[in-house]
This record gives structure tokens, C-alpha cells and sequence, in this order.
């Protein structure tokens, strides 16, 4: 890409830096829109401070965890920084979780203090392990009254059966911070140690964890910045992603903050509300998947609005259809781009040129530092040709510590420097890179990542199965949606319930996690060791597409709201 240099100069400074590099050199610049709320960069500095402070007099020591179990909403950011300035690691707790997952990994990261929403405080009552203080956010008070009171109504029903035990200390977060100091100097820390921990599979059993370095977290940050043109302190960025998941996280929390960008937020998508913010506050970026953009046009053919203040819009999560990305682009003027990424990269090694030079179907090409070769899928030892298939690997200073508590699994996917992504790629002669395949079963429906073996866990729980598999099939839509083939007992296949298993599942796993389609058949084809031919279901699924076509717009838009309505009620729209 013309004008992007191939190589950078990284700040050696903790991941706190780059808020307090914007206070300085923007102080009175907007940082963050919220609702009505309008904060500056001196103002969020200063509250992370003031947050740092607070966790150091509960007794946070460097490398202690601190757990966020928040949407998308300016305390996400207060406490975020302001935990990385007392040294401490943040610990993403997502709002998709139940209680059995948020447990899973506050007992495998012994969290001392999780700041959480209110409606979501009974995920916490409910885990075995206890953190020592429970910080309180609320959505209500910038609700109008009669939203206020469905909020409070739903609070109240998600915590009738499940208050906070006593040993836990409640706090209001937003009282703790106005009492904190706002002149806190922050703890120095080497720059190697982690900063953040995110689940990525397994949550239910032993949660299999990233781990990311402040160096990472700077340095893809910086790759970030500079790909997008390096224009600090002039953009506006929508951020409607969510900050507990990687893509939010570097490409909004850390990456715009980076540029000393308008962050106009908001905790869950709503393409109606999601329009109107943009004509509001006319943001130049735009960060999104691809479901989130199919329904925006949806929205935008039936009237025009005015959204041509994006210059670019980046999309990641799946795979990006051509047609989707030419169609928001003639809506907007953007240049529409795909990127490519993971969790265990911090997450972004691959973005589209922003010069109109891009490839539609592709990836685009390696962010500057980071190196990717295709290698042979069966031993990774040796390079393809272009247009050969392999496996993608990548190396580059935004590349993972490692899985939290887990060198084995580390070392199976770091090798000599090298991050094995696990997803079969072409490159063309030019240096451009597709995804055609994945050499796991990952599931990637509407950006989140769901392993099967995590719902074929609890789908074997439930009464009368005898066998399952979970697959991933095409939707276009969320990309994928999550199918679930039973085995039923023979004594069980004739009355099997739908709604009662559908309610059983829906206890147990995240909703992005909950198969959305479900078929009772007599046996699973297996090849000759026994092994499920999962490739096999999901092709002849495809034969038998018709079952998704009747998705109306309704159900196009929930599948892309990041099913936050499972955390925030409809009514704090």
C-alpha cells in the first residue's frame, strides 16, 4: 500500500501510554461520545488515574488480574487504562458468558476485582471463585425515565435469585473513581509482562486463555494507526464493536486512542440507532463485521441517509462477500476493505489497501512488521507457491505471550516465532492473501469465535443423547450459525423437545454458542477410525440451504446486535 511504511518505530512504553500521549497533545479534544456525554481526553486520563488509584488502595499488586465484565461504554476504557496504570492485567469477562463460563475463568485467573455492569452482576453471584470487590456500572442513569424503569425492572428480575454474597465488597464505580486521585503517577512494569487476558475456547472446562504483552498491544495499535494513514488527531471513529472481544479492543480501545481519535460509542449494535449516530457525529472510520454491514444496507435501501463522512471502513470476523462490501461503499463513498486476524495476534496481521488498490474476496496484505508465509498443512515445514493452498503463518511484534497457564497448547502454535493460525490461505503473486479453508473446526458466527467441542460438551449432558456433533454452516448473514446433530437414546427419539432442549442449552452456553439449528438423526458418519466426517455435514447442508433463506429483516438484525440484548434491555436504546 503506497505511503505505508513497511517497517515502524514502536514507543517502548506500557499500554497506558497512548491515552496519556492524547490527554497531552489533545487534552480538550471530544475522546469519547456517549449518549449525551461528552468526554475530553484531559477528562478520561484523568478518571483512569483516579481508577488506578482506587484498585492500588484495595490492595492491587502488579500482575494481580481485574477482571471487565462491561459492553462497549465509556467505564470500559476508565477501567481498562486505569487498571493497566496500577500494573495490573485486565481480564476479559464477556457479557455473552453465563455464570458457569465467568466462573471457568475468574477461577483460572483468580481475579481480586471485577468492575461490572449491574445487570449482569448475578453471572459473578453465581461463580465459585469470589473476587474480593465488585465494582458497579449502570446503564440507567442516562436512560430517559420510562426506558430508566424497564431497565431497573430487568435488573431486578436477572437478581432476584442470585445478590451478591457478602463476602464480596460492593462498590458504585462511578463513587470510587470521583474519589480517587486524579495526579496518581503510574507503577512502571517491564513491557513484556501481560496486559490482557481474553478467553478464545473452552470456557466451560479448563478456559483456554490469550495472553497479550503490552508491547503487543502498542505495537498492533501502532500498525493500526499508520495503515489507516497516521492522521492523529483529526479522525472520528465509530465504535460499536464490542471492547471485551480483540478486534474491538485494538482496532477502537487502543488504536483510536492511539490516533487521538472521537470515539463515539455505543454498548451493543442497533442499525437504526447505528445510522443515526453516524449522521449525528460523522465519523471517518468505521470498524465492523460483515453481518453488521449487510444490514445496514438493507437499512440504507429504503432511504438515504447521510453517510458519507466514513472514508473507510474496515470489516473482519469472517469472510467478507464482495457484493456486501460494493454495496455500503456506493451507499457511503468508503472505501470498504476486508482484514484478517486472531485473538492470539492481538489481533490485526492483515488489512485491505485504503487506496482503492484492494482485492475484493482477499485479506489484502500483511500489516507493516509482520511477516506471513503459506506452509504445507500436513507438517508446516516447508513454504507453497503462490497460489497453492497451506496453512497461514505469521510472525510479527503483535503475536501472543502465550495461553494462559498452557505451554503445551502455546507451544503447538508458536513455533520458532512463528503464530500457525490453523486456517488454509492462498497468496497471488502480488502478495495478496484469501482464506479458503480452515484447517480446524472453528465455528465464526457474526464474528465471535465458538469451538464445537465446547457445545458438543453440554449438548451431551442433555437427557436421552447418545451421540452429537456441532458443525458450522454457511449464513449469510452471521457467516455461520452453529448446527447441532443429535443421536437420540431410542427410548428418547420419539418425544425429543425442541423448546425444552433449546431451553436447556441456552443455561448452559453463551447465545452466540447456541445452535440455531438442530436435527435428531440415526448415526453420525465416521470414517474408518471412528473419526465424525464433519467436512461431510457441513457439505451436505449446503444442498439443504433453503432452511435459512426465509430469514426475514427482524432476524437479520438480531443476529447482528452481538446478542447484547442478553446483557442490555431493549429499552436502554
Amino acid at each position: 500500500m503506497e505511503g505505508v511504511p513497511r517497517s515502524l518505530s514502536y514507543p517502548n512504553q506500557p499500554t497506558w501510554w497512548l491515552l496519556a500521549e492524547s490527554a497531552r497533545n489533545f487534552p480538550d479534544r471530544v475522546a469519547v461520545n456517549y449518549f449525551h456525554e461528552r468526554i475530553t481526553y484531559a477528562e478520561l486520563f484523568a478518571n483512569a488515574r483516579r481508577f488506578a488509584s482506587v484498585l492500588v488502595q484495595m490492595g492491587v499488586q502488579p500482575g494481580d488480574r481485574v477482571g471487565l465484565l462491561l459492553p462497549t461504554m465509556p467505564e470500559y476504557l476508565t477501567a481498562c487504562y486505569g487498571t493497566w496504570m496500577a500494573g495490573a492485567v485486565v481480564v476479559s469477562l464477556s457479557p455473552l458468558m453465563v455464570a458457569e463460563e465467568v466462573s471457568g475463568l475468574l477461577d483460572a485467573t483468580q481475579c481480586r476485582v471485577v468492575v461490572g455492569l449491574d445487570m449482569l452482576a448475578s453471572l459473578v453471584s453465581r461463580a465459585e471463585h469470589r473476587p474480593e470487590h465488585w465494582l458497579e456500572v449502570s446503564i440507567a442513569p442516562r436512560l430517559p425515565t420510562w426506558k430508566r424503569f424497564v431497565y431497573t425492572v430487568a435488573k431486578w428480575k436477572r437478581m432476584k435469585f442470585h445478590s451478591l454474597p457478602t463476602s464480596i465488597r460492593w462498590h458504585s464505580f462511578t463513587d470510587e473513581v470521583a474519589k480517587g486521585d486524579a495526579e496518581f503517577q503510574p507503577r512502571d512494569y517491564p513491557l513484556d509482562t501481560p496486559a490482557f487476558i481474553l478467553p478464545t475456547g473452552g470456557t466451560t472446562g479448563k478456559p483456554k486463555a490469550v495472553v497479550l504483552s503490552h508491547k503487543n498491544l502498542v505495537a498492533n495499535a501502532w500498525q493500526i494507526v499508520h495503515w489507516a494513514g497516521h492522521r492523529v488527531g483529526v479522525e472520528s471513529v465509530l465504535a460499536v464493536l464490542p471492547f471485551f472481544h480483540s478486534y474491538g479492543l485494538s482496532t477502537c480501545a487502543t488504536g483510536g486512542i492511539a490516533m487521538g481519535a472521537t470515539l463515539t460509542l455505543f454498548h451493543r449494535f442497533d442499525p437504526r440507532i447505528t445510522l443515526k449516530l453516524i449522521e449525528e457525529h460523522q465519523p471517518s472510520i468505521f470498524y465492523a463485521v460483515p453481518a453488521i454491514l449487510s444490514v445496514l444496507n438493507q437499512h440504507l435501501r429504503g432511504r438515504k441517509r447521510k453517510v458519507q463522512s466514513l472514508r473507510y471502513v474496515i470489516s473482519g470476523g469472517a469472510s467478507l462477500d464482495p457484493s456486501i462490501a460494493e454495496e455500503f461503499s456506493n451507499h457511503s463513498g468508503a472505501a470498504v476493505v476486508e482484514g484478517y486476524g486472531l485473538s492470539e495476534a492481538s489481533p490485526v496481521t492483515h488489512v485491505g489497501p485504503l487506496d482503492h488498490t484492494d482485492r475484493p474476496g482477499t485479506i489484502g496484505l500483511p500489516i507493516p512488521d509482520t511477516d506471513a508465509r503459506i506452509v504445507d498443512a500436513d507438517t508446516g515445514t516447508h513454504d507453497v507457491g503462490p497460489g497453492e493452498r497451506g496453512e497461514l503463518i505469521v510472525r510479527g511484534p503483535q503475536i501472543m505471550l502465550g495461553y494462559w497457564n498452557d505451554p503445551t497448547e502455546t507451544a503447538r502454535v508458536i513455533r520458532d516465532g512463528w503464530l500457525f493460525t490453523g486456517d488454509i490461505a492462498i497468496r497471488d503473486d502480488d502478495g495478496f492473501f484469501k482464506i479458503v479453508d480452515r484447517k480446524k473446526d472453528l465455528i465464526i458466527t457474526s464474528g465471535f469465535n465458538v469451538y464445537p467441542s465446547d457445545v458438543e460438551a453440554v449438548v451431551r449432558k442433555y437427557p436421552g443423547v447418545k451421540d452429537c456433533v456441532v458443525v458450522g454452516v454457511p449464513d449469510p448473514q452471521r457467516g455461520e450459525v452453529v448446527k447441532a446433530l443429535l443421536v437420540m437414546n431410542k427410548a428418547d427419539r420419539s418425544h425429543f423437545n425442541l423448546k425444552a432442549f433449546d431451553r436447556f442449552v441456552r443455561e448452559h452456553l453463551s447465545k452466540h454458542k447456541v445452535p440455531r439449528i438442530v436435527d435428531v438423526v440415526e448415526e453420525l458418519p465416521r470414517n474408518f477410525l471412528g473419526k465424525v466426517l464433519r467436512r461431510r455435514l457441513r457439505e451436505d447442508h449446503v444442498a439443504d440451504a433453503d432452511i435459512l433463506e426465509g430469514d426475514d429483516l427482524a432476524q437479520a438484525e438480531d443476529a447482528t446486535d452481538y446478542e447484547m440484548e442478553q446483557a442490555v434491555p431493549v429499552g436502554a436504546d
